[in-house]
């Protein structure tokens, strides 16, 4: 069983709406800043890369590691937070 963080829990709970992309898991004030400079302002906008890349937690991992060089840890909060999100609403 893996532990989820506080933040995590609540992106969890709700619908995305228009969530800034730092309320995701794993991406704090700097992660966020990188992925806005490059047009990734929205959570859902993340999570429209995620579902391109068809879930695949390697490349998704990778993606973000490359576009904001986000460490393997933060990575892989987003991926779990996002693969959540996608089982509880989609």
């Amino acid at each position: 069983m893996t532990t989820t963080s506080q933040k995590h829990t609540l992106f969890v709970a709700e619908p995305m709406g228009d969530k800034p992309v730092t309320e995701l898991a794993g991406i704090g004030e700097v992660l966020g800043k990188r992925l806005e400079n490059r047009g990734f302002d929205k959570a859902y906008v993340v999570l429209g890369q995620f579902l391109v890349l068809k879930k695949n937690r390697e490349l998704f991992l990778e993606w973000l590691s490359d576009m904001v060089a986000a460490n393997s840890n933060q990575a892989s909060e987003c991926y779990q937070c996002l693969a959540d999100w996608c089982s509880e609403f989609l």
